[in-house]
Parts: structure tokens; C-alpha cells; sequence
């Protein structure tokens, strides 16, 4: 490739990091800001019927509500979470996988409600948003019976039995690791201290505490989305699509289908506009929705190469960020197989 065509490509990658940082940045900053003002006990009581069953403690249910204005807003604020040590990496990974009926309900009033069940028609697109939103209530449940199993009970919820801490709950040195606290450990918040400080302070507190974070996740964000973008303009990624014969034939769909799992996997829209016209001539309604939810796994290894493994990674570091996307992949590629043989059978 032309050096000087790399130059569109680059600017493109950093800008779309400028935005997803802003959204970082509002997270972790809303995060401190939570537990400097003490709100994370005034929100504790709406998500407890999740945090609780789960063993998580109270900043977690924070960010998962979070996540229903803003998915990006809400990982900014587990990821400060984690690296302050107020999460052990099991019950971020318990967070993570409970986030994501809440970051659905967020597509509902965006995407889906404005734009595809229009396209689709009322039986169709109510079928499919309903089984996309069965798959992320099942992947919730998930996480709340993981929790339930995985994580401890004993008054210090979600930080796994080996996590080390201090007194405060913050993470050691020891066990921060490379994508922990370079400064092995954090200043206790004010709210933490018992302190009596004003407005003001407690805002200084919380952005402080916030530019530490950023400083971490927006640089690691910044070299792998520009590296991914590069890659995405050599690589063909339409060949994938390939994937989409193979695919039909095991689900037992028709070779109408075919056409349909292309598009739906590199524009949801113009899939949803292409199945459309087929309903209830060359596929029934049922048939459709398993038609879309394939596409929608083609859709999601490219989605994830482009978009998720860049973000994970920038904000969680490659070792759990690589964590974090193989969780979230089995388990709606799992969900997802089973709402298909369930509209097929």
C-alpha cells in the first residue's frame, strides 16, 4: 500500500479513538466522582437484586447501569474499578458478562425500535429483537450464577480469595501486575477517609484519580485501533462471507438464505432491507429470524476484529482484554446457536 494512503486511514483510526476516549473518559471520571460523593451506596439499592445474587459489591452495579446510557461509559468505569482494585479481574469478568442485557436495552431505543422492526414489519422484527434480547438476558443470567458459584460471599464480594489487598481494599503491588497500578496502589478516596472535604475537592479527587487511568487505556487504545485499521485495509475481510454457504447448510437453511447472511454480515440494515422482501414468499417468518441471527454470527467475527479486540484490549491490556472478547464471543456464539435451532425446530 502507498505510504501516503495510510495517512486517510490513520487520522480516521485516531479519531474514532478521540471519541471512544471522550466516552472512556466520562466513565472513569463518573466512576470517581461515584465513590468521592458516596452515590455508589445511594444506586446500590437498584441493582442489588443483581450485584447481590452475584456476590458482587456495590460499585459494579454502577457501571452495569451505566452501561444502558452508554456501553463504552460503562467498561470505562469497570476498568477503573479493576485497576483501583475495587474488582478482582473474576468479578470483572462477572461484571462484564451481566452488562450485557443492559447494553442491549441501550440498542433498543437507538437501533432497533427507530430502524430495523420499520424494515422488518411488526411480526418479523418483534421475533427477532425479541430473541436478540433473549440472548442477552440469557448471557446475564450467566453472570449472575457465575458470580453465584465463582465468586465469594464472606463480606468482601468479588475479589477472589488470592487477591491481595490492604485494608482498604485496594490491590497490592504484588497483585496489580502489568495492567495494574504502576504506582502500586491508589490514594483512598475522600469518601473512603471518613474525610470532610467540599464540592470542589471531592471533583479534584475524582479527576485525578481519573487521569491516572486514562493515561493507561488511551495510548494502548490509540496503537491498536491504528494498527487494526491498517491490517483491515490489506486484509480482504469480505472473505469471510465465504463462511456464509457453510453456515446455512448446517443450520438447514435455504439457499435464499445465502444472500441474506452476506449482507446482514457487513450491514444490519441493508440485511434487514434484503430479508424483507422474502418473508413470507421464499422464507417464513421463523425461518428469517434464524436467517438474520447467522448472519448476525458472521457479523460479530468481523465486528469483533474491527471493533471489539481494539477496544478490549486498549481498555483492559492484552491479557485480559484477550479474556474478556473469548468470554464474550463463546458465549453469544453459544446463545446464538441455540435461538437458532430454536426457531428451526
Amino acid at each position: 500500500m502507498d505510504p501516503t494512503g495510510l495517512v486517510p486511514l490513520v487520522a480516521d483510526a485516531l479519531l474514532r479513538v478521540a471519541r471512544i476516549a471522550a466516552l472512556v473518559a466520562v466513565g472513569v471520571f463518573l466512576a470517581n466522582l461515584a465513590v468521592e460523593f458516596g452515590a455508589v451506596e445511594r444506586v446500590a439499592g437498584l441493582s442489588r437484586f443483581l450485584t447481590g445474587p452475584a456476590n458482587l459489591p456495590d460499585e459494579a452495579g454502577t457501571a452495569i447501569l451505566t452501561t444502558t446510557a452508554s456501553t463504552t461509559a460503562g467498561y470505562g468505569m469497570l476498568a477503573d474499578f479493576r485497576e483501583s482494585g475495587r474488582l478482582s479481574d473474576r468479578a470483572t469478568l462477572v461484571a462484564v458478562t451481566i452488562n450485557t442485557f443492559f447494553g442491549f436495552v441501550q440498542h433498543v431505543f437507538t437501533f432497533y425500535a427507530p430502524v430495523l422492526i420499520p424494515i422488518l414489519g411488526l411480526q418479523v422484527g418483534l421475533m427477532y429483537v425479541g430473541a436478540r434480547a433473549g440472548i442477552a438476558l440469557a448471557i446475564t443470567l450467566v453472570g449472575v450464577f457465575g458470580g453465584a458459584l465463582l465468586l465469594p460471599s464472606d463480606g468482601v464480594a468479588g475479589r477472589s480469595a488470592d487477591d491481595e489487598t490492604d485494608g482498604l481494599g485496594v490491590a497490592t503491588a504484588d497483585e496489580s501486575g502489568e495492567d495494574g497500578l504502576a504506582d502500586g496502589g491508589s490514594t483512598p478516596s475522600v469518601a473512603a477517609t471518613g474525610g470532610s472535604a467540599t464540592y470542589r475537592e471531592r471533583a479534584h479527587a475524582a479527576a485525578d484519580a481519573s487521569r491516572s487511568t486514562l493515561r493507561r487505556i488511551v495510548p494502548r487504545l490509540a496503537v491498536v485501533y491504528v494498527l487494526v485499521t491498517v491490517l483491515v485495509a490489506r486484509v480482504d475481510l469480505q472473505s469471510l462471507s465465504a463462511a456464509a454457504g457453510p453456515l446455512a447448510e448446517v443450520a438447514g437453511l435455504p439457499a435464499a438464505a445465502i444472500p441474506v447472511i452476506v449482507i446482514f454480515a457487513f450491514d444490519t440494515t441493508a440485511g434487514a432491507a434484503t430479508v424483507a422482501p422474502l418473508v413470507g414468499n421464499t422464507l417464513t417468518p421463523e425461518v428469517a429470524v434464524a436467517t438474520m441471527l447467522v448472519g448476525g454470527v458472521v457479523s460479530f467475527a468481523v465486528s469483533t476484529f474491527k471493533r471489539s479486540i481494539p477496544f478490549q484490549y486498549g481498555v483492559w491490556g492484552a491479557e485480559f482484554g484477550l479474556r474478556v472478547v473469548v468470554l464474550n464471543t463463546v458465549l453469544k456464539v453459544v446463545f446464538i446457536s441455540v435461538a437458532v435451532a430454536f426457531f428451526l425446530v
